[in-house]
């Protein structure tokens, strides 16, 4: 066996060994060495050391090899695949076409590469140091990673002191990347699949020299998508949409507390509670309010409030028998809940406020009354709390707000599904029709192993019914679209409607688009990921992503101080507004602020507004409050918050401590290029970002004051040079303690 092994190896390197030494493209700036047989790379940059980019993978039988000083092309296998590789400046392009479907594995990087560090698109974006123990055991742990979800950008990057080398994943469907152990190291596999619904797409994909900053290639992938039309300046969308100026300096915000009904609209408790012993809605409660209203005894103020909980929630229930339905009339929808709203009033004369229109929660108006100009406004439930209180919505788009329902189509459920779960109750057709169908014929299970993921193709046609009928009658003028921008995408099998990957993307954005460009209504949606980010002003979720997504302590352990909390009380869910410690090894991976870099911005900062997820807003940390606080607004980002009756005087100060620096720099910076990012100091602790309008704005995470370039940082600041010499100062802090 020993012997054979032996014979084998040679042979592969007698194949190998001459077609390497051959294939060598150049031009003044690099040299690159290419072994036809295993795709091997090694690159020498001009006047710089050797890197071994790719140590190949298992080798092919190489035939029909044409070279010329740019350019080769080659077949493996008797003509199963065809290469090309073409040096062209500092991009070497490949494109590989295969005959069949099947999966080809790419390229392995091994740990040598990484020089002195990765830069890695996770999320934002991180600086990875090579030889980095906690980073190694994180990558290591994250197993199989695809190339439109899994990372922000389709690219990565590693570091050589005097040059980068940047992958960039020009076709970034069907792709698989495995981070595995190479010694002290760690090595990066990538393949790509073929598939049998696009046998002719080929694998496109580029390594680019670039300069020794770690944007390098960030930038480089933003000047290819507007080489290839796909970019999409802010500036533009705002004349296609011009209530998207209302973005420009705007906090992000998600209401809660949308119910139909506040405590403060009950005027008589004794009328209420005996009139609803008689009532419908009585058969609707849950089992704690149904025991609360048959109470002798006078309620308490929590009593009180579990009651009105119950009582919102049988509401609810009642307006949703009207649609949940086989086929749900997306107009008999819309209209339902201002209707159920006038009966109701009049079943509970004299029990409740006699103005219907002004029952529920008061935080809207709050906000205006606070002198906040610019704020998005996102009701957390949905759009039911829209369709109750529609002249809410309608005073916040009149105060200057934008205001938005979260709505969702990614996800279609069954009638006998979670009823609560609105926004995915698309009907019976939607659910058995619209259904991702997998290799194997069976239906792709949707969130949470709840429904079916959709065709977005498919469910158009109810989103456009939807949008229309729910902004018609609640008068948003704002939308948020959960799940389009993540580019979790599906190839789907349907025999009548086959769907690649990118026709997937292609779907979702052209959904967003039409949101924005028809009924001209402000379009974001989660995450912003890059294949999906065309069509949508504002994305949640890249600034700070979902972290521990099943982790048991933050998620299932609720003694332990890092359960991030339950999904109750509706009116305040703990999960959004309980402030946690964030546990290692997350603290370190996603807020050690000497491991950041803002490649998404380098990208998309000027075509995307992004903020955080709203799992982890920004008060939701609490022991990286003013690492966060920072980097946001070193990237010119805005912040999110969760708001609720309950906590507004708490929160209000908060807002408007940071809307007061903010607003202003975002309003100006909002649609321009970040066009540099750098380390002033040697310990990193001091940032800076640049604009293209010449603005600079630089973070000292330090607990020191720094003396930098003349000028004074306070520890834990951010300070604006503005052109014309004009210096603004923001001090970071805990705002909650």
């Amino acid at each position: 066996m020993q012997c054979l092994r032996f014979t084998l190896l040679l042979c592969a390197l007698l194949l190998a060994s001459p077609a390497f030494a051959a294939t060598v493209l150049e031009n003044a700036l690099w040299r690159v060495e290419l072994d036809p047989a295993t795709l091997a790379l090694r690159v020498t940059p001009a006047g710089q050391a050797s890197v071994q980019a790719s140590s190949g993978v298992a080798a092919h039988a190489v035939s029909q090899l044409q070279i010329t000083p740019d350019q080769a092309t080659w077949q493996w296998d008797n003509g199963a695949y065809r290469l090309s590789v073409r040096l062209q400046q500092r991009d070497l392009a490949l494109t590989i076409n295969a005959r069949e479907p099947g999966e080809l594995a790419l390229l392995r990087q091994p740990a040598e590469a990484m020089g002195r560090g990765l830069i890695w698109p996770l999320a934002e974006g991180h600086y990875v140091p090579a030889g980095n123990a906690l980073w190694k055991a994180f990558l290591l742990e994250r197993d199989e990673l695809n190339t439109t979800q899994d990372l922000s950008l389709p690219l990565w990057g590693v570091d050589h002191a005097g040059f980068t080398l940047n992958w960039l994943l020009t076709n970034p469907y069907n792709n698989r990347l495995q981070w595995q152990a190479d010694g002290n190291g760690l090595a990066l596999s990538a393949s790509h699949e073929f598939t049998p619904l696009a046998p002719d797409a080929p694998m496109t994909l580029r390594l680019y020299l670039g300069d020794a900053g770690p944007l390098a290639g960030a930038k480089r992938y933003r000047q290819w998508l507007v080489e290839q039309g796909r970019y999409e300046p802010l500036a533009d969308k705002l004349r296609q949409t011009p209530e998207a100026q209302k973005l420009l300096g705007a906090s992000h915000v998600y209401l809660w507390d949308n119910g139909l009904l506040a405590l403060g609209d009950v005027r008589d408790w004794p009328k209420l509670i005996k009139r609803l012993r008689s009532h419908e809605l009585k058969t609707l409660m849950d089992k704690e309010s149904a025991q609360l209203l048959a109470q002798s005894t006078p309620l308490n103020r929590y009593e009180q409030t579990v009651l009105l909980r119950g009582l919102n929630a049988a509401i609810n229930t009642k307006a949703r028998q009207a649609w949940q339905v086989e086929e749900p009339d997306m107009t008999r929808l819309a209209a339902r809940y201002g209707e159920l709203r006038s009966e109701l009033a009049v079943d509970f004369a004299g029990a409740l406020g006699d103005s219907p229109q002004t029952w529920g929660s008061s935080t809207i108006q709050a906000l205006r009354d606070a002198g906040l100009q610019r704020l998005l406004l996102t009701l957390g439930e949905g759009w039911e709390g829209g369709l109750w209180h529609p002249e809410a919505i309608r005073a916040g788009v009149e105060a200057g707000f934008l205001m938005a329902p979260y709505d969702s189509y990614e996800t279609a459920l069954s009638a006998t599904e979670n009823p609560d779960w609105t926004t995915a109750h698309l009907g019976a057709k939607a659910y058995r029709d619209c259904a991702i169908v997998l290799k194997d014929g069976k239906l792709k299970t949707g969130f949470q192993k709840s429904g079916h993921y959709t065709d977005p193709r498919c469910v158009r046609p109810l989103l456009e019914a939807r949008v229309k009928a729910v902004q018609a009658k609640a008068g948003f003028n704002a939308w948020f679209l959960d799940a389009y921008a993540t580019s979790m995408l599906f190839d789907s099998y349907r025999s009548d409607a086959s769907m690649t990957q990118a026709q997937n993307a292609e779907g979702n954005i052209e959904a967003s688009r039409w949101i924005n460009t028809v009924p001209k209504l402000v379009t974001g949606s989660e995450d912003g990921n890059a294949i999906t980010a065309q069509g949508i002003l504002f994305a949640h979720g890249m600034q700070t992503p979902v972290i521990g997504w099943g982790d048991p302590e933050m998620t299932k352990d609720q003694q332990s101080p890092y359960f991030v909390g339950n999904w109750y009380p509706t009116e305040q869910p703990a999960v959004f507004f309980k402030s946690v410690p964030l546990k290692e090894p997350f603290r370190t991976v996603y807020f050690e602020p000497t491991m950041r870099l803002p490649l998404y911005q380098a990208v998309f900062h000027g075509s995307v507004i992004t903020t955080h997820h709203w799992l982890f807003d920004s008060l939701k940390l609490s022991n990286v409050q003013v690492e966060n606080e920072l980097t946001q607004l070193l990237y010119n980002v805005p912040p999110l918050y969760h708001l609720s009756t309950a906590t507004l005087k708490q929160r209000l100060p908060v807002i408007q401590r940071q809307d007061a620096f903010f607003r202003a720099l975002h309003q100006r910076l909002a649609t321009q290029a970040m066009i540099d990012f750098r380390w002033l100091s040697d310990d990193r602790q001091v940032q800076q970002t640049t604009f293209a309008d010449g603005t600079r704005l630089v973070a000292n995470f330090s607990g020191q004051i720094r003396e930098i370039a003349g000028a004074t940082l306070d520890e834990y600041s951010i300070t604006a040079f503005e052109a014309g010499d004009n210096v603004m100062q923001y001090r970071a802090g805990n705002p909650l303690h």
